[in-house]
């Protein structure tokens, strides 16, 4: 064969490679269960189930779960998971903080669980706000907490950018989509092929709110030192808590993260006292 019948065949290949990156990766990055309209989802704590009919075409199913404590609720949870399952199995991690007097609200993404309409980055900020300008009507923004976790992580960022939430809480984040890309697939041109660039980083500079990172020391599909770099754009604002020996979907079982988030929930429960004016029957 030729030599430049040989470059070519290479140059072909990698174009190939290229395409099928392009065309797959959506099934890559997110890995939805998806639940059938008439499911009924079952606990063993008080909760509701919440819809949200973004435009035609387009609806979000949520579940909202109520404060474990007597009286009002300390604030609401804006909760967004990550990249696989629905509301269904992520429910379970409402109690993380109802124990402490918050109520949750998680949603599904596009596609997740019962949620609805075609997907892409825009599409998901957008329904993040909207969800987010809904919850306002019951909760004002100084007791409204953004968490995100894992993928979910970057739509918090980017929410709380354009809002004035009470605190940003950051579960395993990323420092943009296409670090965590090329990590991967180091010989690919990441930014010219990756739909979700997601770009954190660039988000993160204009939260005005406290923010707070949890990551696991032994992570290993977002190593820690992504939010290390994250905190070195804001040291003064970013408090990160690195979980001992905690990996990518384990902190709940460390009681490190657990002592670290009620230490986040009293912080942001003494930022501000206008907890009686929440309406959680509003919506």
């Amino acid at each position: 064969m030729e030599t430049w019948q040989i470059v070519l065949l290479i140059l072909l290949s990698y174009i190939s490679i290229n395409i099928i990156a392009f065309r797959i990766q959506e099934r890559l990055l997110f890995r939805p269960e998806k639940l059938p309209p008439h499911f009924k989802y079952k606990y063993n704590f008080p909760f509701e189930e919440l819809f949200f009919d973004v435009e035609p075409g387009v609806r979000i199913n949520g579940l909202k779960f109520f404060s474990l404590q007597e009286g009002l609720p300390k604030g609401l949870i804006m909760y967004f998971h990550g990249n696989s399952r629905s509301i269904k199995g992520w429910g379970k991690y409402s109690t993380d903080f109802t124990q402490h007097g918050y109520d949750v609200v998680m949603i599904d993404y596009r596609g997740f669980g019962k949620s609805i309409g075609r997907r892409s980055e825009e599409a998901l900020k957008k329904d993040a706000q909207f969800v987010y300008d809904q919850l306002k009507a019951g909760y004002p923004e100084s007791r409204i907490i953004v968490y995100g976790r894992s993928i979910g992580s970057g739509f918090a960022t980017k929410l709380a950018s354009a809002n004035h939430p009470r605190m940003l809480i950051l579960d395993a984040p990323y420092y943009s989509m296409s670090r965590v890309a090329k990590r991967y697939l180091p010989f690919l041109p990441i930014p010219w092929i990756l739909r979700y660039p997601i770009r954190t980083y660039t988000w993160i500079k204009y939260v005005k709110c406290p923010i707070k990172i949890l990551h696991g020391t032994r992570d290993r599909l977002i190593p820690i030192r992504q939010s290390i770099d994250l905190q070195k754009l804001m040291p003064h604002q970013i408090e990160l808590f690195a979980i001992q020996g905690g990996g990518h979907n384990n902190l709940p079982l460390f009681k490190q993260y657990h002592d670290a988030l009620q230490k986040i929930l009293t912080e942001a429960e003494h930022l501000s006292d206008d907890r009686f004016h929440i309406r959680p029957d509003l919506f």
